[in-house]
């Protein structure tokens, strides 16, 4: 079957996540994403892993690429930029501030090569401002914007949240920011710029707690503790239960048979129980202490309260949901064998996408990819020799 983007050709220069996750995306959708790397390669390669021999980060966001190994501070390898870049739809990168206009693949440098050009920059703090020329790191940002003051607000010092979410939105932003502007080619015949970043990733995760009132202080409160709702030790393990509606909470009362607490009217209402909320905990916690959390997570299911007993990543690959939704991908590597990684995250009936390889090894791709693009046997051997490639 068709894939939604067969036929458009990206051209991707990112390394980290922010940057290197949005190519995924649209190879996943059936681009053709070619990642272009300096001769060190991707710094996430060497991140550690417990991996043998590879890099974990690396493979879960590069996939569906291929990979071309490139110097592009020698005018030859500009070059095969500016031969590829013709026949390009997308350019995704995510350099330091200044660094691809010094490099000369900047905006302006790639649509005089191809003016219906899409080009898509992803930075720490965005193109304008006092920031502007600062990189950008996504536990940086969490600490600059509040995410981790509200991370931490019951531990009274702030917390980092796991797994580079500020990374994974912006290149989520920045795959919908792609997506918008073919389509307006598809419209007008017109590429453009699109800019997305860290600092913008950040604050729009926090849409429902940014907004400000002329009619209160700045630094008002600015979350309703829910009270009951969190993370409570049990006998083996530890739960979480949400249960802050009306609903969920008297499931809740009667599945623990605190009855009692469901017909008090000093706790009847959401706010009510937030301000109550220290003393219904240590009610709760002292139920969740006679079992497990396993124990307490099927009881809570029976009830219809949202509740998960805490796991760990690996248990995700066997989950039957997960299963049953496609969710897990074996591709084949050549160098770490058969890897097991996350299926597509959407569906689409019509014109699915694949999940086609893995992530390439440095430079695999290199002489298909210049052959692609018109480069002799001969030409490309003396583009090694000069270790252009």
């Amino acid at each position: 079957m068709p894939t939604p983007l067969e036929g458009i050709t990206v051209l991707d220069f990112t390394s980290y996540i922010a940057g290197s996750f949005c190519p995924v995306m649209l190879a996943d959708m059936g681009a053709d994403v070619i990642k272009i790397e300096a001769h060190s390669g991707d710094p996430t390669r060497a991140f550690p892993s417990s991996m043998p021999n590879g890099s974990r980060l690396f493979e879960g966001v590069n996939r569906n690429k291929r990979g071309l190994r490139l110097d592009l501070k020698q005018a030859a390898g500009r070059e095969v930029v500016y031969r590829l870049v013709r026949q390009a739809d997308v350019v995704v990168e995510n350099f330091r501030p200044d660094t691809a206009e010094r490099l000369q693949i900047g905006y302006d440098d790639l649509r005089k090569r191809q003016p219906k050009l899409i080009y898509c920059g992803v930075s720490g703090y965005g193109s304008n401002g006092p920031l502007s020329g600062k990189p950008g790191f996504d536990q940086v940002l969490q600490t600059m914007t509040g995410i981790a003051a509200a991370q931490g607000r019951s531990l009274g010092r702030p917390m980092l949240v796991g797994g580079s979410v500020v990374d994974f939105f912006a290149a989520m932003l920045a795959t919908y920011g792609v997506m918008l502007a073919l389509f307006v080619r598809e419209r007008t015949g017109e590429g453009q710029r699109v800019d997305t970043s860290l600092l913008a990733a950040a604050l729009s995760m926090q849409a429902g707690r940014y907004v400000a009132s002329e009619h209160e202080p700045l630094d008002n409160e600015r979350d309703l503790d829910t009270g009951i709702s969190g993370l409570y030790a049990c006998r083996e393990g530890h739960l979480y239960i949400s249960a802050h509606v009306q609903k969920f909470w008297l499931a809740l009362c009667d599945a623990v048979e605190l009855t009692d607490l469901a017909g008090d009217p000093r706790y009847d209402t959401m706010r009510k129980r937030s301000a109550h909320a220290q003393e219904l905990r240590g009610r709760l916690e002292a139920v969740f202490q006679t079992k497990s959390a396993d124990e307490w997570a099927a009881k809570l299911e029976e009830a219809g309260v949202p509740r998960a007993a805490a796991g760990a990543i690996h248990n995700m690959f066997a989950h039957p949901q997960v299963l049953a939704n496609e969710l897990v991908e074996q591709v084949a590597h050549p160098a770490l064998g058969t890897l097991s990684l996350f299926g597509l995250p959407l569906k689409l009936s019509a014109t699915p996408g694949s999940v086609r390889r893995a992530a390439p090894v440095l430079g695999q791709h290199t002489e298909e990819i210049l052959a692609a693009a018109g480069y002799d046997a001969q030409e490309i051997a003396a583009l090694r020799e000069s270790r252009v490639i």
